[in-house]
């Protein structure tokens, strides 16, 4: 039985061999370098390697699935056109595609695009629809306007030419570096770490091939664990290009024979990776684009020798490296972020400081509190979290109270931002984060829904250029109204979560007597 399982193993490895092999990418697509990352690997202790997929001429991989499925169309087939749904490297890869063959291309869009995403399809040839605030309604919109148009849809990563067409990444990479040890390769639906891994095991099966999500928006890794694809409820957006619910049913039969592992990273992790890649290359990857190389670092340690990471596209929206460059410090661990209660003494706050000294103070944010005392926001620079155990030990030994917020979210993401906001009276506030998709009109609904029902106590939004924006919102909901206050949450439609439990929110913009201190 073993020795049938084998053999299916190989069958379906070879098969995707021969279709890799056979894969006509290389007429609008470009061999890519393979680039060493010397500094990184200095730092490592391992040799990286970066395969530059962001050189291809849609800045990303895409274009090689999309032209290989487009090419083995039949010219009935092409004289109908074709239609995918896409919020960005997919849609140029089929507009380019489609555009040098001669084909009409349609690319359905979520509404949320950012502007830049939807002129470069129009560049390259493309007719775009904008329909719905996330891929999977402009995806559904998609196929309902293939069949009413008889159009050829285009999967993104579902089909097996598209496979075949990424899998020439595995064949350039085994031709360029051929004692890689490892490949990471990033995971959004799944074509291109299938093809890849399809072909190494097929050729050099010793060759560890490993998936890289992030943690918000792991469907491989769940998928694994249940035996089968399932959709998660929600995932997060930060890395868009990889932001599936499911993954697709072809690139899970492969991964689950042929993928050795699956990985996750966070957000502040990816933001890191895309500084190293910066300071090695001086390419700027999307957060997607930089995914693979996260998990290498993450993962690698003392594994591998030489070990090879995709950065799979860049095309980045300019404004959201503002998020990237707040937080890469703190996903190389190289930022801390704390709140520290100093006692209201003369002489504490440079007590305080001095004990911080020489580390840099990235930031500092202080509140006149009572009486008794005051709570500091600081952000610390750290080369290490070890660093950062003996700060927070020599600062308690001093006298300090202190709490390590470097892994609060809400923290890092608003309250640094709104330190010393304090109401001057108690409330029955109720503290809420939100996703708006970032169109006009998203407010609108949200404060038309909202009716003035119920006062809004507290309201912070930074644009960061992505297709959805994060929101932090305080309302004053009394106790007789939790139930219409849900009523409400469920009527608005916007993911959410609850906030009111966050230490930073206790610490900094919730209502204290004067009169009390906190132990």
């Amino acid at each position: 039985m073993l020795a049938l399982a084998r053999e299916s193993q190989l069958t379906l490895a070879n098969y995707y061999l021969q279709q890799i092999l056979r894969s006509k990418v290389y007429d609008v697509a470009k061999v890519t370098p393979l680039s060493s990352l010397p500094k990184l690997s200095s730092r490592l202790g391992c040799q990286v390697y970066l395969k530059r997929e962001d050189l291809q001429p849609v800045h990303s991989f895409k274009i090689r699935g999309a032209y290989n499925r487009i090419a083995r169309l039949s010219q009935e087939e092409r004289q109908r056109g074709v239609i995918c749904a896409s919020a960005g490297n997919h849609a140029q890869g089929v507009a380019l595609s489609a555009t040098s063959l001669g084909i009409s291309a349609v690319i359905v869009m979520p509404t949320t695009t950012p502007a830049i995403k939807i002129d470069a399809v129009k560049r390259r040839g493309g007719e775009v629809l904008l329909y719905g605030d996330g891929f999977d309604q402009a995806n559904t919109y998609a196929k309902q306007l293939a069949q009413e148009q008889g159009r050829v849809y285009v999967a993104p990563f579902d089909d097996e030419a598209v496979i075949a067409g990424q899998g020439t990444v595995a064949q350039e990479m085994l031709q360029q570096q051929s004692d890689l040890q490892a490949i990471y390769i990033p995971v959004g639906g799944g074509g291109l770490i299938a093809g890849m891994a399809a072909y190494y095991k097929a050729v050099m099966p010793e060759v560890k091939i490993i998936g890289v999500e992030p943690e918000d928006a792991a469907c491989l890794q769940a998928a694994m664990l249940a035996g089968h694809p399932v959709t998660l409820e929600q995932v997060g957006l930060f890395a868009d290009g990889v932001a599936v619910k499911r993954i697709g049913d072809e690139p899970f039969r492969l991964a689950k024979e042929y993928v050795d592992e699956v990985i996750t990273v966070s957000s502040d992790e990816i933001c890191a990776a895309v500084k190293d890649i910066f300071e090695d290359t001086r390419a700027i990857a999307e957060p997607a684009g930089a995914l693979a190389l996260a998990g290498l670092k993450k993962h690698a340690g003392n594994k591998f020798n030489k070990a090879g990471a995709i950065l799979s596209g860049a095309n980045v929206n300019f404004h959201s490296l503002r998020y990237v460059s707040e937080r890469c410090e703190l996903g190389e661990h190289k930022e801390a972020v704390l709140a520290v209660i100093v006692p209201e003494q003369p002489g504490s706050f440079l007590r305080f400081c001095q004990l911080l000294s020489p580390r840099a103070i990235t930031e500092c944010n202080y509140r006149f509190n009572n009486r008794q005392q005051a709570v500091v926001f600081a952000g610390v620079r750290i080369t290490s979290l070890n660093e950062l155990a003996e700060l927070i030990g020599s600062l308690k030994q001093a006298g300090f109270g202190v709490q390590d917020l470097s892994q609060d979210e809400t923290a890092k993401l608003h309250i640094r931002y709104m330190v010393g906001g304090r109401p001057p009276q108690a409330l029955t506030e109720r503290l809420l984060s939100f996703e708006f998709p970032e169109h006009p009109g998203a407010l609108l609904k949200f404060l038309t829904t909202l009716q003035s029902q119920w006062n809004i106590s507290l309201f912070h939004y930074r644009n960061h250029g992505a297709a959805y924006g994060q929101v932090l919102a305080g309302f004053e909901v009394p106790s007789t109204d939790e139930l219409a206050f849900q009523r409400f949450l469920d009527e608005l439609g916007f993911i959410y979560q609850e906030q009111t439990g966050s230490p930073a929110y206790q610490l900094f913009l919730q209502h204290v007597d004067s009169d009390v201190s906190n132990k």
